[in-house]
C-alpha cells in the first residue's frame, strides 16, 4: 500500500508534506552550489524514492520527456525567517527585495522549484539521473513534474533583474592537478558563477568548498578573473 505523501488537518489549515525522494548531488557543501539550474550544465544528480514510490509505475512514460521540474525543500536553511525582505545576490547583496519577488531560500516554507535534464532512468528500482542541477546534496524532494515546453516556456517574459544568466569569470589554475575532466569542468563552471558573497570579492579572501569530490580553494584575480589555488580529492 502506498502511503499518501502529505495530509491535510482541517483544524490547522495546513499540509502536512513528506518527501517522496532524495536528490544526491555533486554539492556536498551548499557554498559553491549554483544559484539557478542549468548555469553548470554537467552538474550530476540522482533521484533516489522513498520505499513507497519505489515502484517502476511510478516513473512510467518519463523517459519521453527531457526535462523535469523538482519541488524541494533548502533542508541546510536553518535561520527562522525574520522579515519579508532579503537580500539577491544579483544585486550585490546590498539592495533589499521582497522575498516573494526574488528567489532566495530563506523564504516562509522553504520550497525550491527546479528545472533539471533527464539523462536516463533505473527503472527495475526506480532512479532518475538528471544533470543541470542547482542543489546540494540530501535535498528532499516533494514533487517531480514533466517540463511540457508549450506550457513551461513563455516567449516575450521579463525577469527584472535577472533577466540574463550571470556572467562567468575566467577560471585559471594555480596549482597542476591531474582532475578527470568531467570533475575539472564541473570545479571550473561552478566557481565561475562567483558562489561568494559579492561584498566579499577580494583578492585577498581565499575561499573554499567542496565539489564533485574535491576540495577545492580559490581567490579573486581582478574584475572578471578566478584563481584555483588548491585543489584535492575530498
Amino acid at each position: 500500500m502506498i502511503l499518501p505523501c502529505f495530509r491535510w488537518i482541517p483544524w490547522l489549515n495546513h499540509f502536512m508534506l513528506q518527501p517522496i525522494a532524495t536528490l544526491h548531488t555533486c554539492y556536498p557543501d551548499k557554498f559553491g552550489v549554483p544559484r539557478q539550474s542549468g548555469l553548470v550544465p554537467q552538474a550530476w544528480g540522482v533521484i533516489e524514492f522513498e520505499p513507497a514510490f519505489q515502484r517502476p509505475e511510478a516513473v512510467r512514460g518519463i523517459e519521453g520527456f527531457s526535462h523535469l521540474w523538482l519541488i524541494t525543500q533548502f533542508h541546510q536553511v536553518k535561520e527562522e525567517s525574520v522579515g519579508l525582505t532579503v537580500r539577491p545576490p544579483r544585486l550585490g547583496g546590498n539592495e533589499r527585495r521582497g522575498v516573494f519577488a526574488t528567489r532566495s531560500p530563506f523564504r516562509p516554507n522553504r520550497l525550491g522549484l527546479s528545472v533539471v535534464k533527464l539523462e536516463r532512468v533505473e527503472e527495475e528500482v526506480p532512479r532518475l539521473h538528471v544533470s543541470g542541477v542547482d542543489m546540494v546534496d540530501g535535498t528532499p524532494i516533494f514533487d517531480i513534474k514533466p517540463y511540457v515546453p508549450y506550457a513551461d516556456c513563455v516567449s516575450g517574459a521579463v525577469g527584472s533583474f535577472a533577466s540574463a544568466a550571470p556572467a562567468a569569470q575566467t577560471v585559471t589554475w594555480a596549482v597542476q592537478v591531474d582532475v578527470p575532466d568531467l570533475e575539472r569542468s564541473i570545479l571550473e563552471q561552478s566557481i565561475a558563477l562567483q558562489p561568494q558573497p559579492a561584498y566579499q570579492e577580494t583578492s585577498e579572501r581565499l575561499y573554499a568548498t567542496e565539489i564533485a569530490g574535491w576540495h577545492v580553494k580559490w581567490r579573486q584575480v581582478g574584475d572578471a578573473g578566478v584563481s584555483i589555488e588548491h585543489c584535492e580529492r575530498c
